[in-house]
């Protein structure tokens, strides 16, 4: 499913989160995240993506699909991929916009965060600026930092951080558009959504009301459903193949 890496593994009597630094075949950084009961997660500069994260049995929990290309600017299908700062086509910007594309870097100062959210963690911290021609095509400054950790128990956490250090404010659209691995995408199930305004994408984006207590799968779907939460509007999009479903939920404009 991935490049081919090298990597040490701890040993069985090795109790404390460790992290490894590797290579792909492209020659990009891999990072492996490994938690003392057997948990892994392995997370790539190449649009700072979480490729692989296993439960402590050895299962993968997500998607990649068969047809994903691994270089560099090509996004990766699969995994869970960043869009920002644009999602979908809501823009001028290419699809999805171009922090999945782009060759992040491993941030060796982070911000500070609070003891308790480290402990028991292993984790890695990245950081993504705007290239000379990034800002071409969208001319603002930014620092992108992210923040993935395993933590203990094998839970998978993904903290953002979106700093504007330009002179002017900015809008953005944000995204992790997560792909999640399924046996039977018949057994998925999604609650909560009833009454919910949706655009389906396999109709022509025509607009529909969810009206059942809960979205099951039987074959393909592609939908964007709109639900207001304070002053937002937010985004669930949902999509579904025999093997995979994914979906996130996304404030559409954020300063």
């Amino acid at each position: 499913m991935f490049p081919a890496t090298e990597m040490g593994h701890s040993g069985p009597c090795d109790q404390r989160p460790s992290m490894e630094v590797a290579k792909d075949w492209n020659g990009v950084d891999q990072i492996m995240l490994r938690e003392p009961r057997g948990a892994s997660a392995q997370v790539s500069l190449h649009g700072g993506q979480v490729m692989s994260w296993r439960n402590d049995r050895g299962e993968e929990l997500l998607f990649t699909s068969s047809k994903a290309i691994f270089k560099p600017p090509k996004a990766i299908r699969g995994g869970t991929s960043i869009c920002f700062p644009q999602f979908g086509n809501c823009g001028s910007l290419e699809h999805h916009g171009f922090a999945r594309n782009k060759i992040w870097a491993i941030d060796d100062n982070p911000p500070p965060t609070h003891p308790t959210n480290s402990d028991g963690k292993s984790t890695i911290n990245l950081i993504l600026k705007p290239s000379e021609e990034d800002l071409r095509c969208w001319p603002h400054c930014f620092e992108f930092r992210l923040k993935v950790a395993l933590a203990t128990g094998g839970n998978l956490v993904m903290t953002s951080r979106i700093r504007n250090v330009d002179v002017k404010p900015f809008s953005f659209s944000f995204a992790y558009h997560a792909y999640f691995s399924v046996s039977d995408i018949s057994e998925v199930r999604i609650e909560g959504l009833e009454t919910v305004d949706y655009l389906d994408n396999l109709c022509q984006r025509e607009r529909f009301t969810e009206q059942g207590d809960a979205i099951t799968f039987e074959n393909e779907l592609s939908g964007i459903l709109g639900r207001r939460s304070r002053s937002l509007w937010w985004i669930l999009v949902i999509m579904s193949t025999s093997k995979c479903f994914a979906w996130m939920v996304l404030p559409s404009r954020s300063r």
